[in-house]
């Protein structure tokens, strides 16, 4: 095939933002249900709404939600378990009321919690059915005003069949998660933490017995966090647990002594931006499933009987979800660096892999996707002090076309958000839409990231700001410095914490950027911690520090007061429902721009929240941030694509 020379940026490609979005769908969580498997998926086409799809035994598929169903919900904003099923029927938070919902076959959604006075007051997540299948335990979040000291969150028991009175079980902690009931139906186990922790920095893992009322804390406390907590058909207590630096897997028995089951120096655990993680399975015969982070990449493992681990031989680089299907098999939602994510059935003996819901066919040349390489490189603390950050570097790849002799290509340093998270080391079309055009990406796993040990972690605390600002021009330097990128053409992007880490590394008189475009992210950090709901509203005391006592801190670190230092253009995309952080912390940032009359450019998304769902909005951010590069860089757009072009202002 000949390959034909053309400037980076400009190289024509199959994979568009059309592409892009067409029959794409967000997988997140399976559920094994008698010998049928359960998956949620979101799917932009539909508005962004989550649909149940089961699979039965013969292969075929049916969507379980009637039309104008969307199985989410809005518990600590971010949301996860909003659905769970059982023999059939399935239980679910509806979007639009944030009531819990009961579905039998055949059946229309019947809601089974009150109406609350004020719409949308009440939510529900992460439920588990008793044994006798006749009540239900879940986190309820009220709202009793608009002001985060003024929401709720509790336990609550409730009939699974007709509608009830939720009861509350649990009350007092600032948040609850994971209500697991034992077999027997005597104990239920939760997760509790309070303000200022997040659930990745200290968790309590508490047993009640239900009958006398007595309390046990099994785990957790300073400086421990646990989540999973999972009961065993023998009475044991299973969870996960950074006691030891990284997260692993730990067994504890009423009245004994904590075990640990998989000691790793990999992270089995996630952090608990969303409830309902599933990263083990216990099998019938005691042998453990897991899945494990290490170095940037998940795997699939086994625990044998004599206590050995053993990796399967695989293809999958990101896992989200693992369940346990039968004596030897486990259902998993997976991606690999060649493949987006979709569900699956793997034989723990053979490591035999059955699509139950392949990744969609991309039609798009396996020579056309760029496979991330993980990459280690110097960088430095607050103080100065030298220590070594991570990230996964994607090279432009084409079958058709490279750049220019003696040219390199431009780079986009691509920021995560949380920012207690990590990249995604699954095939990513977004990724891809750049790479396949002549840009490289690093997708920067910066100190305070998740799978290198709570140590690497805790890299970030009081350091938000510092620490991940230097990483990613660490990075963006030490790719230069190798002869892989354009120094003179580096550019950086990221969403909502990875938002901030863009404008404040723009925000620098030595920044190393020649532009940036910032997905709803925050410009001012005291407006943040002033303005943002529960779940994250003391999040900064830990990366920044308390507020107002650290109010200077807080001045210094935020790009909005240092908009004198922003000589490089700037693209902002947000939504205009977004309550995480709403769009008056991006118009901070554009009218103060607009005012110093530097290049920039602005699109408000109707109908999006935090982080866009909707197929069309998808489309448009990612053409017109293409189009934004186009002008800022000087290349033109390959002339097959129409590509709406953006304005910049004062270009």
């Amino acid at each position: 095939m000949t390959i034909t020379e053309r400037p980076y940026g400009s190289w024509p490609t199959p994979i568009t933002s059309e592409l892009v979005i067409t029959a794409a769908v967000r997988l997140s969580d399976v559920r094994v249900d008698g010998a049928d498997i359960v998956w949620s998926e979101g799917r932009p086409a539909e508005g962004g709404r989550t649909q149940l799809v089961r699979r039965a035994l013969d292969g075929t598929t049916i969507d379980l939600l009637p039309a104008g169903r969307d199985a989410r919900t809005a518990v600590h904003e971010y949301g996860g378990a909003a659905w769970w099923v059982c023999d059939g029927i399935v239980w679910f938070t509806d979007w639009a009321d944030q009531r819990l919902y009961r579905l039998a076959p055949g059946a229309e959604p019947e809601p089974l919690t009150p109406e609350p006075a004020t719409p949308r007051a009440d939510r529900f997540a992460d439920g588990d059915l008793a044994h006798d299948r006749t009540w239900i335990v879940c986190v309820r979040e009220r709202h009793a005003g608009e002001s985060a000291t003024e929401v709720q969150n509790e336990i609550v028991r409730l009939a699974a069949h007709v509608p009830s009175e939720p009861e509350v079980l649990v009350t007092g902690p600032d948040f609850v998660a994971a209500p697991r009931l034992s077999p027997d139906g005597r104990l239920l186990a939760w997760l509790q933490w309070n303000h200022p922790s997040m659930p990745w920095d200290d968790t309590e893992l508490v047993v009640r017995d239900l009958g006398t009322g007595e309390v046990t804390v099994v785990a957790g406390g300073p400086g421990e966090s646990v989540a999973e907590p999972r009961w065993q058909p023998d009475g044991s207590l299973w969870f996960i647990s950074d006691r030891t630096d990284w997260w692993n897997l730990y067994r504890w028995v009423p009245d004994a002594d904590i075990e640990p089951v998989v000691r790793t120096d990999a992270e089995i655990g996630v952090p608990g931006w969303t409830f309902g993680s599933a990263r083990f399975a216990v099998l019938a015969d005691g042998r453990v499933v897991f899945a494990r982070r290490r170095q940037g990449f998940d795997a699939l493992a086994v625990r044998e009987l004599d206590g050995s681990l053993v990796d399967l031989d695989l293809p999958f680089s990101a896992i989200s979800a693992v369940r346990s299907t039968g004596p030897g098999t486990v259902a998993v939602v997976a991606g690999s660096p060649a493949a987006e994510s979709g569900v699956f059935l793997v034989d723990v003996a053979t490591s035999a892999v059955e699509p139950l819901r392949p990744p969609r066919d991309l039609r798009v040349d396996p020579s056309m996707v760029s496979v991330p390489e993980a990459i280690s490189f110097p960088s430095v603390d607050a103080a100065g002090e030298r220590r070594t950050a991570h990230a996964l570097f994607y090279p432009p790849t084409h079958e058709q076309f490279r750049g220019p002799d003696g040219e390199l290509p431009p780079l986009l340093v691509e920021i995560h958000g949380g920012p207690t998270s990590a990249a995604v080391p699954a095939l990513s079309l977004p990724v891809q839409y750049w790479t396949s055009r002549g840009f490289a990406v690093v997708d920067v796993n910066y100190g305070g990231s998740t799978g290198y040990g709570r140590a690497y972690r805790e890299q970030l605390l009081g350091e938000w700001g510092v620490v991940d600002v230097a990483d990613c021009m660490a990075a963006a330097e030490w790719l230069a410095a190798q002869g892989r990128v354009d120094r003179n053409r580096m550019c950086i992007r990221g969403g909502s914490a990875g938002g901030y880490t863009t404008l404040a590394a723009l925000a620098r008189a030595d920044t190393p950027f020649a532009a940036g475009a910032n997905y709803y992210g925050v410009a001012d950090l005291a407006a943040l911690a002033a303005d943002t709901h529960k779940f994250e509203s003391r999040y900064l005391d830990r990366l920044v520090g308390p507020y107002p006592e650290a109010r200077e801190v807080y001045e210094e670190r935020s790009p909005i007061h240092h908009v004198d230092r922003f000589d490089r253009p700037l693209i902002v995309l947000q939504g205009a429902e977004d309550e995480i952080v709403p769009p008056s912390q991006s118009e901070l940032i554009v009218d103060a721009l607009r005012a110093r009359r530097r290049p920039v450019a602005y699109l408000l998304f109707d109908g999006e929240q935090h982080g866009f769902r909707r197929a069309e909005n998808i489309r448009r951010a990612l053409d017109a941030e293409l189009s934004f590069y186009a002008q800022v860089l000087d290349f033109e757009l390959p002339a097959d694509e129409d590509i709406e072009p953006v304005t910049v202002e004062n270009l």
